[in-house]
């Protein structure tokens, strides 16, 4: 009788710490053993020559919501799912979005109803907070977190989210209450409103000006006073999508200073710039997210803040908007840049795109890659150790890399319901061959092999146990801060 249901043999496993030649023993869905020369199991795979990395967790995409100005992204739970686990990716968090007067009871169970039936994957999901009245904060919200859904997200920008200063201190202050991670949007929507509308008036309209009127200052200044809140408070903060090294600035500066700030950049920061926003006609619209991509210097800080530790996770903030009218170009042929949808797709590039310029280019070790891809995002978002990692006792979720594959990434490779990648023609070497999630064998031979549906939701615990691997940050003096009384 074997002793495993699968038995992963003579691969090379890498976590954020470890890098062993060893065995994986898979028995249910979970790891039962590690080491040599395990006993038999019903299956086995050899992966000699092949890395075997935890899972990778996807903590910030956009699935099946609706945005604040009414459009749909193009990929619902199934299709996201699918792309997510062919790129290396077993865990995904993507956001159950209230929009104002929404009960956030029945927004979850809308966005549960979305999900169970067409998953693949496991799946949290994170909260967006857009009206904070009263039973929202005071009954609701802490109801949510109590079933598991221990972060939630608010934006300073974007008329229909946005909230003012007094709103996010009511948040903050329940988060620390409750023991939540509050992830924050920073943009100082004024600004943004200013120079718009100025920009329009004098007729630059193109893709092109949706990055000036986005400025750098307009992260900045936004980052620094979210910062300021969370201190006041007391409360932990995490920053999303940063894309400007003067935004970078202010997270080194309150990390310095002993502040409980983490933050995530993306691949958009990375790879593009505002460049890709100038081509010819509506082509730009394609690249148009918020933040936008900034220059190649704002690259190279993005890099150096991923590499040192300033930035605890890397996302996709897949933002899957179609290049037709249903997406991108909703408002006509030629929208102005204020009426382009918002983001771009990532989700089955994300761990790749790294993989290949930061360990194969040799700006990361493979430590930091899993760190920033997985370990920290499970433990952020608690759902550490039975994600994130390789360990006995943790769920099978595993990719197994072929560190030499050389891939061209196009549209027609790639499997989301979107109609173009902004990464289109880029060579990557380095790309997941065989994925499990939950012992199960998701993706092999190119082929998905599990059904719709097969995903399970995940409770998550609460944010006081987060702990990020890496550059931690460290705690607050109790008397910096007002007397916690107040709260």
């Amino acid at each position: 009788m074997p002793a495993f249901d699968l038995v992963i043999r003579n691969g090379e496993t890498v976590t954020a710490t470890d890098r062993v030649c060893q065995d994986i023993g898979i028995l249910d869905d979970r790891i039962a053993a590690l080491g040599t020369n395990l006993e038999a199991g019903k299956r086995e795979i050899d992966a000699q020559g092949k890395l075997i990395l935890p899972g990778g967790i996807d903590a910030h995409c956009h699935v099946e919501q609706m945005s604040s100005s009414g459009i749909m992204t193009s990929d619902d739970f199934y299709s996201a799912s699918v792309s997510a686990a062919f790129g290396g990716t077993t865990t995904i968090i993507p956001f159950a979005a209230q929009h104002r007067g929404q009960s956030l009871r029945a927004v979850v169970d809308d966005y549960m109803a979305c999900a169970e039936p067409k998953a693949v994957i496991d799946y949290a999901f994170h909260l967006i907070i857009s009206d904070p009245t009263d039973a929202v904060m005071g009954q609701e919200l802490p109801a949510m977190i109590e079933d598991g859904i221990s972060s939630f997200k608010i934006y300073m920008t974007y008329d229909a989210l946005k909230l003012d200063d007094y709103e996010i201190l009511e948040v903050l202050a329940t988060a620390r209450r409750e023991e939540a991670l509050v992830m924050v949007h920073a943009e100082n929507h004024d600004v943004i409103r200013w120079l718009s509308e100025r920009l329009l008036d004098q007729g630059c309209g193109n893709p092109k000006y949706h990055a000036v009127s986005h400025s750098r200052i307009a992260e900045s200044e936004a980052t620094h006073r979210a910062i300021a809140l969370a201190e006041l408070v007391d409360t932990p903060l995490f920053i999303v999508h940063v894309s400007s090294e003067e935004a970078l600035n202010e997270i080194r500066r309150s990390q310095a200073r002993g502040l409980k700030v983490m933050a995530e950049t993306c691949p958009q920061y990375l790879f593009l710039t505002a460049k890709d926003l100038d081509k010819e006609g509506m082509i730009g619209a394609k690249f148009c997210c918020s933040p936008p991509p900034r220059d190649e210097s704002a690259q190279e800080a993005i890099w150096e803040g991923l590499i040192d530790g300033s930035f605890q996770v890397f996302s996709s903030d897949h933002a899957p908007y179609r290049f037709d009218a249903t997406g991108k170009l909703s408002a006509g042929p030629n929208p102005n840049f204020k009426q382009i949808a918002n983001g771009v797709p990532g989700l089955e590039v994300r761990m790749p795109l790294l993989f290949s310029a930061g360990v194969v280019g040799e700006r990361m070790d493979i430590h930091r890659f899993v760190e920033v891809t997985a370990t920290n995002p499970a433990k952020i978002y608690g759902m550490y150790p039975r994600k994130g990692t390789i360990e006995v006792g943790s769920d099978a979720d595993l990719a197994i890399w072929d560190p030499e594959k050389q891939v061209t990434i196009s549209i027609d490779m790639l499997h989301d319901n979107m109609d173009y990648t902004p990464y289109e023609g880029k060579e990557v070497t380095g790309w997941p061959e065989i994925v499990l999630s939950r012992g199960r064998i998701v993706v092999e031979d190119n082929s998905l092999m599990v059904e719709r549906g097969s995903g399970e939701y995940l409770r998550r615990a609460r944010a006081s146990s987060a702990q990020p691997t890496g550059n931690l940050v460290p705690e607050v003096d109790e008397n910096s801060n007002f007397n916690a009384k107040i709260l």
